[in-house]
């Protein structure tokens, strides 16, 4: 499955998107603030969180500051909505593949998207230069 990296134009995403086209990882780039989430799109993330909202909302964002959101009292349909018309309330980018999630740009958690040829590969051949 190729995967999908969700955001807007920042650091992050940027870095998420240079990272993954030097690795050669094919990827599809959904901007979030041109083309916000679907409801689907939105609820299948949340599905694969560990720790639910908690680590999508941007809480530093200005957006999340500015709304003075109580994210857990709100119910999920209600949250989806300030998502779709504030898609800075995300924590970004959102990467998504083989239902695995990524949400920021960690140089280490992303090698999780190598395939698993590449990464035995590349660790056969760290093993062989020792």
């Amino acid at each position: 499955m190729e995967l999908l990296v969700y955001g807007a134009p920042c650091t992050s995403t940027r870095k998420t998107r240079q990272w993954l086209q030097s690795h050669k990882i094919p990827f599809t780039y959904k901007n979030i603030e041109k083309e916000p989430l679907t409801l689907q799109e939105f609820r299948h993330i949340l599905h694969l969180t560990e720790d639910g909202t908690d680590g999508l909302i941007a809480t530093r964002s200005n957006a999340y500051k500015e709304l003075q959101l109580d994210v857990d009292a709100l119910p999920l349909k209600e949250l989806y909505e300030f998502i779709y018309k504030h898609p800075r309330l995300l924590r970004q980018p959102i990467i998504l593949g083989d239902n695995k999630l990524q949400v920021g740009f960690d140089e280490h958690d992303i090698r999780q998207f190598i395939p698993r040829e590449e990464r035995k590969k590349f660790l056969t051949n760290m093993l062989a230069m020792n």
